[in-house]
């Protein structure tokens, strides 16, 4: 009899070259099972024994403050790709509709206006982190964190639910982009799966 794990690493609803040419097979293969099947061990070891055993993972990150840098770290790592994997489809792309867009021309005065913000917060983190459209108490904000931080942590500066998150760590890119952020940043918004993001934003 084995003890389940706490955290599992989800398995992606696409294969892993699915969402070639903007992100290829090789990167999501080593991303998914490598990096995030790290977070995802590293954070079950983190929490194994403590009071945070059984909490899920929104439960842990409310607080990180007061956590050790492994559950920080490890528990941002799992939850960011967690949403991540689900925000891109290989039939994804276009533009958002309904409440969502509704919002977004509301809080940016058009989608070119967000895509273009959003871009730029992705663009312009210094070293790893992410960038983030957010639902807040106030309306839809771009953000970007540092490392595996996330809008859900204590920690962050703009704190509400992620709806829309792209990890720009070197990993996320390296091998196809080099260098080039800026042209993984635009190849993304052809795999945005809208509608995924429009079931966050609604939820």
């Amino acid at each position: 009899f084995i003890t389940e794990m706490a955290f599992e690493l989800p398995d992606l609803k696409y294969d892993y070259n699915a969402l070639e040419p903007y992100i290829d097979g090789r990167t999501m293969e080593i991303h998914h099972s490598k990096h995030h099947g790290g977070y995802t061990s590293k954070l079950n070891d983190a929490v194994s024994g403590t009071d945070l055993e059984g909490l899920d993972i929104e439960a842990i990150l409310k607080n990180v403050s007061t956590q050790s840098a492994g559950v920080r770290n490890n528990g941002g790592g799992y939850f960011n790709h967690n949403l991540f994997w689900e925000v891109m489809s290989p039939n994804g792309g276009g533009t958002p509709d309904g409440d969502l867009l509704d919002a977004i021309n509301s809080a940016f005065g058009s989608f070119d206006a967000f895509k273009e913000k959003f871009s730029t917060a992705a663009a312009t983190r210094f070293g790893s982190g992410w960038a983030w459209l957010v639902k807040t108490d106030s309306g839809l904000v771009v953000s970007s964190t540092p490392n595996q931080d996330n809008p859900l942590m204590d920690v962050a500066d703009v704190k509400g639910t992620p709806v829309l998150g792209l990890d720009v760590w070197e990993h996320a890119y390296y091998l196809n982009y080099q260098n080039r952020r800026p042209e993984y940043i635009e190849a993304f918004w052809n795999i945005i799966n809208w509608k995924e993001v429009s079931n966050r934003f609604g939820s």
